[in-house]
């Protein structure tokens, strides 16, 4: 209750600050708030304070990820299949022959291997 009011310049423990540091370099104090405001410190200091929202977005984030890389692969490894094949098995007739025995053998034993 009893309380003595601070005067100007002095913080909580009663250590006096100089005067002319609520007026010096105003300028400088303007580029700092607005520095502190691009770079979003106080999202930061949110996740520091909620450790637990900090690793949900992680993991979030690591998910996406992944979703797309495993979307991107299959895009990317189809079309390269289609490349493969349209370009190279139909073009090289080593390998188109020895495809097309495969074929053959395989429609052999589907449909019981008489003959042989």
């Amino acid at each position: 209750m009893g309380e003595e009011p601070r005067a100007p310049g002095q913080d909580g423990g009663g250590a006096a600050l100089p005067a002319a540091a609520d007026h010096a370099h105003p300028e400088l104090l303007e580029r700092i708030a607005a520095y502190m405001e691009s770079v979003n410190l106080g999202a930061y200091v949110d996740l520091y304070r909620r450790p637990w929202r900090m690793l949900w977005l992680n993991f979030v984030a690591g998910l996406a990820r992944g979703v797309g890389m495993a979307i991107g692969f299959a895009i990317l490894g189809a079309f390269v299949i289609y490349i493969l094949r349209s370009s190279f098995l139909d073009n090289l007739p080593v390998i188109g022959k020895i495809i097309a025995q495969l074929v053959q053998i395989v429609q052999h034993e589907t449909q019981g291997g008489v003959g042989r």
